[in-house]
């Protein structure tokens, strides 16, 4: 986190904004007149005593709010403090009240100054030749990167007076700024010869001095301010900055200690303590310091490169690529910045954008073995393994016994296929650190990745030497000894592992595995309690725990041991999400919205959250609340395709088709090759009618992913809405040959049968169900074939032997009552019952119990199960139908008479429309 000496030479911003003044109480009794108090400020100010003083001028001044020189005494305490804007607030109003230009002048340019508006400031100083308000516009010139406009201010001042040492120190910092470090010891030189205690000329001195490395005589410069000025809390945090660079963190804080005693709640003392908190690694600490400056000066650049590096150390990859970009946008040549937004953009798994922002610092890497290995990890993200490979060789020869770039170059290798140059660089990392945990695991796990089994054993026993007492050593000598086929020493190993770190998991995980592999799932669950109970809270643990009674269908023993991880630590945002998608798992909605709302306070940007906060208000009906929810984390995630799709799926469900086509485009242009996206857009054209669209879409699909069947099935499936079945038959063949999914079988099928060929969809079918006999989907359908060609009997026993393998599907037991009704069995009803239990409000349920019942004469029960079911679909002409056909058997002749005119108005086609009509003209 160091920024270049000379850029913070060039001008020193002690404070960007106001804060809370802490004054005790002025210790006289009784009132005091304006004069009393401003002369008790001026003791107190010189006493170093600031926010007592401040205390007692705005005493003065609530007894005469007009008194110009009270408000310009208080403007030059807040200056001192730090505290600009109340300083730029108080001299403005001084100046109101015709307090003098000369002198209020000079004091309005620093709080602008110091509040980052250069512009301002010299906007606001005229004309005037003075020289102190030509040297802060000097000042001012310099902060906007014009050194050599300030140089020519800074000069005008010394041709009428060649000793005024703050025009010497500008000429200074001008001179460090532009890298002419001995020109800015010179000046320096002369300041402290016109004028040895001048502060400002001394805090230069000190500054000088950090930047070659002499921090003794920083100190002794920073002293000897303390020295005149006891209470300048500049060197106090200058001194603390120095400290921190050099590791001494305890005397670090108590300089910052005594800056802060002098001027509590200053912007800059709590910067430099975000600084100390984040050198320390206390990320939390550092984080909630420089978030207090930032909510007052969110334009102070160092605190926005320090927030960068709390964010991406917490691993709040969003906000610290926020904050990254908007310092590089104002710094744009600051390397350490550069690499950290790289570097986040890359944990945040968008590594073709962090090779654009490492191109400008990769033009000319200057032998910068970080820049090469960060770039050379993004590459090999991309799977760009030549670039990968180039950038860690070039790192290898910079630093050629580094054995992490050693083995970061044989994974590029891996990675090119170079499995015989990989081994070579593995193993000579190793050799050049026989130590090195990195690379022996990777030598071992590569070997054991090319089925090297018993070169992986070698590795493996070498590293057992090097390392006897390490316990993921242990862990990968079980995971050798189980490609080995030796179980029981295996076992042994995942013990040793745990006997040598009792908290180690992943050896606990492999042992539960061993036991499932062998099918006893008491076992495992033994192995996780016993970790559990050696090892609380154990939240690892707890997860796997509930993983295992997911997999069992306990579903409320796994919610349960999740609620008891997230117990732990309810703040924690991996176990609730967790919890989340079990309760979203587990069917309780309202738990799982009711935790995301809850945990969106304290993590309104975490992405994964966002995303189960979308799906639980999905999941509770809310489309529009999920969409704005998606469109919140598409603002978190800008480069986010899958959440652009997620946004349009909502739109189309939202009936906006026209947004939804945009955001598709949208997801498009981030990942031209999305075939999600591609596919569900050229599937909105055809529903528009835009079939020649649609078609491109679909060729092109084809032509980039020629073993994929989506391009082809997305053209067959065209084709089929133009009752073009000789077309998409073809098409629907080839996606099937490359998938063989029960989708693209039954649409095959029905291109099959709208062409003519219904003993050969009978034949496929049959042998699809000899290779898969528990495809339920498919059988199903050929029930419902086996039920439209007339034969009842043959698909009842068809979705009787669906029943068997699942019991419990309600649209099955409903299609079984239809062939039972048709077979005039008795089962029909009790079938019929049993659906409906399984799906209460399913309309279509409804109706088949209903037509039952009004077929077996209990016409009251079944019109009243048929009213029902048209409310829920009163599109639907069948239901209506079979309710006027159950009104006109309960003698409802108007009502049924009713029904039959609404449901045929106009052309109505449906499987009964002859029987409607007759009906119709029955009760006419």
């Amino acid at each position: 986190m160091n920024t270049k000496c000379h850029r913070r030479i060039a001008i020193r911003v002690v404070s960007l904004a106001s804060f809370a003044l802490l004054g005790g109480l002025l210790a006289a009794c009784g009132p005091h007149s304006g004069s009393e108090l401003r002369t008790q400020a001026t003791q107190l100010q010189l006493q170093g005593k600031l926010p007592a003083a401040v205390v007692a001028l705005k005493d003065a001044i609530a007894l005469s709010n007009d008194d110009a020189a009270t408000r310009f005494q208080l403007a030059q305490v807040y200056l001192e403090i730090g505290d600009a804007p109340s300083a730029e607030k108080e001299v403005r109003l001084a100046m109101a009240h015709a307090m003098p230009l000369a002198a209020t002048r000079p004091v309005l340019m620093r709080a602008l100054l110091l509040q980052g508006q250069f512009q301002k400031a010299i906007d606001g100083s005229g004309t005037s030749l003075d020289a102190e308000v030509v040297k802060l516009r000097g000042d001012a010139m310099l902060a906007l990167g014009k050194p050599g406009d300030a140089i020519a201010l800074y000069q005008s001042v010394l041709e009428t007076n060649p000793r005024y040492a703050p025009a010497l120190v500008g000429l200074g910092r001008a001179a460090s700024v532009m890298g002419d470090m001995p020109a800015a010891r010179r000046f320096a030189d002369r300041a402290l010869i016109a004028a040895p205690k001048d502060i400002e000329s001394l805090l230069f001195d000190g500054d000088l001095m950090r930047a070659q490395g002499r921090n003794a005589e920083a100190q002794a410069a920073y002293n000897k301010v303390i020295a005149i000025q006891p209470w300048h809390r500049s060197a106090h945090v200058e001194k603390a900055y120095m400290e921190i660079a050099q590791g001494h963190f305890a005397i670090a804080q108590h300089d910052l200690d005594t800056a802060r005693a002098i001027t509590p709640g200053s912007v800059l003392v709590t910067y430099t303590q975000a600084l100390l908190d984040l050198s320390q690694g206390k990320n939390d600490e550092a984080r909630d310091s420089i978030l207090k400056v930032l909510r007052v000066a969110p334009e102070h650049m160092p605190s926005l490169l320090l927030a960068g590096a709390v964010s991406l150390n917490l691993g709040a990859l969003h906000q610290a690529e926020n904050y990254l970009r908007h310092y590089l946008e104002a710094n744009p040549t600051h390397l350490q910045a550069r690499k950290m937004l790289a570097s986040t953009l890359m944990r945040n798994g968008h590594s073709p954008d962090a090779l654009v922002v490492l191109a400008p610092a990769l033009k000319n890497p200057q032998q910068d073995v970080q820049l090469l290995a960060l770039a050379g990890e993004t590459s090999m993200q991309v799977r760009d393994f030549n670039s990968a490979s180039n950038y860690f060789e070039q790192a290898s020869a910079i630093n050629p016994t580094a054995a992490n770039l050693r083995t970061s170059l044989a994974m590029s290798k891996l990675g090119k296929g170079q499995a015989a140059q990989a081994v070579t660089d593995l193993v000579l990392a190793t050799q050049l650190d026989k130590k090195s945990q990195q690379a022996g695991l990777t030598l071992v796990r590569t070997e054991l990745g090319l089925q090297h089994i018993d070169k992986a054993w070698d590795a493996l026993l070498q590293l057992e030497q090097a390392q006897p007492g390490n316990a993921a050593v242990q862990d990968l000598k079980g995971i050798v000894l189980m490609a080995r086929n030796q179980v029981v020493p295996a076992r042994a190993a995942f013990h040793k592992a745990m006997a040598i770190d009792p908290a180690y998991f992943p050896a606990c995980a492999n042992l539960a595995q061993l036991e499932l592999d062998d099918k006893r799932p008491a076992q495992a669950r033994a192995e996780l309690m016993a970790f559990l109970e050696r090892n609380k809270p154990g939240i690892d643990a707890m997860t796997a725990l509930a993983t295992l009674s997911n997999s069992e269908n306990k579903t409320a023993d796994a919610t349960a041991w999740l609620e008891r991880a997230n117990a732990v630590n309810p703040a924690a945002i991996g176990p609730a999400v967790n919890l989340i998608a079990q309760y979203l798992l587990a069917r309780q909605s309202d738990k799982a919205l009711a935790l995301a709302r809850q945990l969106q306070v304290t993590h309104p940007d975490n992405p994964d959250l966002l995303d189960l906060l979308g799906k639980s208000q999905l999941s509770n009906g809310d489309m529009p609340g999920a969409l704005a929810t998606y469109s919140t984390l598409a603002a978190a995630l800008p480069r986010s395709a899958q959440v652009q799709m997620q946004i349009a799926a909502l739109q189309l469900l939202l009936k906006n088709p026209a947004a939804a086509e945009g955001t598709l485009k949208t997801a498009l242009a981030i990942q031209p090759d999305f075939p999600a996206a591609q596919l569900a857009l050229a599937e909105l054209y055809a529903r528009k009618g835009w079939t020649d669209l649609a078609l491109i879409e679909a060729g092109r699909l084809q032509r980039k992913h020629p073993q994929a069947s989506a391009g082809y099935q997305l053209e067959a499936d065209i084709q089929m809405g133009q009752n073009k079945a000789a077309l998409a038959l073809p098409l629907f063949e080839k996606a099937l040959g490359i998938t063989a999914s029960s989708e693209l079988l039954i649409k095959t099928a029905n291109a099959q049968r709208s062409v003519g060929k219904r003993a050969d969809v009978g034949r496929r079918i049959d042998a699809w169900l000899a290779k898969r006999p528990d495809d339920v989907r498919v059988r199903r359908y050929k029930a419902d074939l086996l039920m439209n060609d007339g034969q009842p009997k043959q698909a009842a026993l068809e979705i009787e032997a669906t029943l068997a393998r699942d019991p419990a599907n309600a649209a099955a037991l409903n299609n079984l009552a239809l062939a039972y009704q048709q077979l005039n069995d008795p089962r029909a009803q009790k079938t019929a019952e049993a659906a409906l239990q399984l799906a209460p409000d399913n309309p279509v349920i409804l109706d088949t119990l209903g037509w039952i019942l009004v077929d077996r004469g209990d016409a009251a029960r079944g019109v009243a199960a048929l009213r029902k079911a048209s409310t829920m679909a009163p599109t639907a002409p069948d239901i209506r139908y079979h309710l006027a056909a159950g009104l006109n058997k309960t003698g409802d002749l108007d009502g049924a008479r009713k029904e039959l005119d609404l449901l045929l108005k106009g052309d109505m086609k449906f499987p009964q429309a002859d029987d409607a009509r007759a009906l119709q003209l029955a009760l006419k």
